[in-house]
């Protein structure tokens, strides 16, 4: 299952009595009520920071924040309402609490509504609303959004076919460094699906993805290493060259994490 990262919180304690004394003011807060306290003591409690890691008691206090209209609280909460952690999974329950924070803005929570509705897990599967749930989160910038968005654009799924809009999406998540979309965007490129052919620009796209965390859509680097090099005999070995020093350029920009 491909989500959103949970929300971060303010709150990192250390150990010692210093840590000792901030966990006790911030539980002190979160029983009178107060949401941010709570959202942060329910973030302590899921990873276990200053306390025993204990998921129901992060379900018991996003759970209070989120109920107070706290953003960050449904996106947590959602997440372990999906993966069950804490309290049973409930993929409806999941969907309730990501809306009421997509409704706020939260790009995470839209990526996930969306995402919930491409596989229909708790709400009915519909392709329609996955896109127009990844536009919002696309239109924040959030990668994954873009690139989902995207694939629904080139598969034609939930809206219109349209490959130049595909390469569009994919170009904005690949920026970002998220390999699919470079693969895919390095594709159309070789195909002349929605750009002009380019076989210099997709050995480009096809060699960074290489070089990254490929994992979707049952896609492996190694795939990503068998198109590129498939590409490679369309180059010049001027242009093979001076593309792999672009490539170079990128890497160096934009650290590939494994």
């Amino acid at each position: 299952m491909v989500l959103g990262m949970l929300a971060v919180a303010g709150a990192i304690l250390t150990a010692g009595a210093s840590a000792q004394s901030t966990f006790k003011a911030l539980q002190s807060k979160a029983q009178a009520g107060d949401a941010r306290a709570q959202f942060n003591l329910g973030f302590l409690y899921y990873h276990g920071q200053g306390v025993a890691l204990d998921h129901a008691q992060a379900a018991h206090w996003y759970n209070k924040a989120a109920e107070q209209g706290l953003a960050e609280a449904q996106v947590n909460l959602g997440h372990l309402y999906a993966h069950g952690e804490g309290i049973p999974q409930d993929y409806a329950q999941a969907a309730v609490w990501w809306h009421k924070a997509a409704e706020q803005g939260s790009a995470e929570a839209q990526y996930n509504l969306g995402f919930i509705y491409a596989h229909g897990q708790g709400v009915p599967q519909d392709n329609v609303q996955a896109a127009i749930w990844w536009r919002k989160a696309a239109d924040q910038g959030y990668a994954q959004g873009q690139f989902d968005l995207g694939r629904l654009y080139d598969k034609g799924e939930g809206v219109p076919q349209d490959f130049a809009l595909a390469a569009v999406l994919y170009r904005k998540a690949a920026d970002q460094g998220l390999a699919g979309a470079q693969f895919f965007l390095g594709t159309l490129n070789s195909l002349g699906q929605g750009v002009p052919q380019n076989f210099v620009e997709a050995y480009f796209w096809l060699d960074l993805a290489a070089a990254g965390n490929l994992n979707t859509e049952g896609l492996k680097q190694e795939d990503a290493i068998e198109v590129r090099d498939q590409t490679a005999v369309f180059l010049t070995p001027s242009q093979l060259s001076q593309v792999q020093a672009r490539a170079s350029k990128w890497f160096v920009a934009h650290p590939v994490s494994k």
